[in-house]
């Protein structure tokens, strides 16, 4: 049981359920794969059926899950493609075109998900990966070795709602003490949602971590 002090929504309650899990040694593709095969024998078990119908949405639990990166995501509800913007101030630029609001940090990174936010979210009815998070809204997540400003992280959706959340582990202690820091500044400038400071799990990371994949299920969802 989890108690965030976080704003509320119709699909976000700052006291919830959760499930978390890690494994050692595997990454964000494995986690991904294990995601997909525990909700297709879950829903043959339970359901006894590959298809679950939801109001007026058949769910297909069984056939291969969507994956697309956010920027993909992106470029194909908004039109807009993040590698198209030069800058912070020409995401920002974009941003106000299409009428998507600012985040309180406004990076080409952090202004992709709002894009997300708004533009692709509610279409994801069938079983659906979203992966390669920018790194501004990652604090946890390892960064992808070929793109530092994106993470190994993927959240799942099913009947446009999010499911879960999980990436490869970030078990650098070094990285992860400056994007502690970088949270900080971030909610200085009144990010409300941004971390905090946590030198405990610094000094844990000292000692060592393995690689790892760690996966958060929302269960009241």
């Amino acid at each position: 049981r989890i108690f965030r002090n976080e704003g509320m929504d119709p699909k976000h309650n700052p006291e919830f359920t959760s499930i978390e899990l890690y494994q050692a040694y595997a990454n964000y593709a494995e986690i991904m794969d294990l995601v997909e095969d525990m909700y297709r024998s879950m829903t043959l078990e339970i359901c006894k059926a590959p298809v679950i119908p939801y109001g007026d949405n058949q769910i297909d639990m069984a056939s291969p899950w969507k994956r697309y990166t956010m920027i993909e995501a992106v470029k194909m509800y908004s039109g807009e493609d993040y590698h198209d913007w030069a800058d912070d101030a020409a995401a920002r630029a974009v941003a106000k075109e299409k009428h998507v609001e600012l985040p309180a940090v406004k990076t080409k990174g952090a202004i992709l998900v709002e894009f997300f936010d708004a533009f692709v979210e509610e279409n994801l009815i069938q079983p659906t990966f979203i992966y390669d998070y920018p790194v501004e809204n990652s604090p946890l997540a390892k960064r992808k070795p070929e793109d530092p400003a994106f993470t190994e992280r993927f959240e799942y959706f099913i009947n446009a709602t999010e499911f879960g959340n999980a990436f490869s582990e970030l078990n650098d202690p070094i990285d992860q003490k400056q994007r502690f820091q970088k949270q900080v500044e971030m909610r200085a400038k009144g990010d409300d949602e941004a971390g905090m400071m946590d030198d405990d799990f610094i000094n844990a990371l000292e000692y060592g971590m393995p690689p790892t994949g760690g996966m958060g299920i929302g269960i009241d969802r």
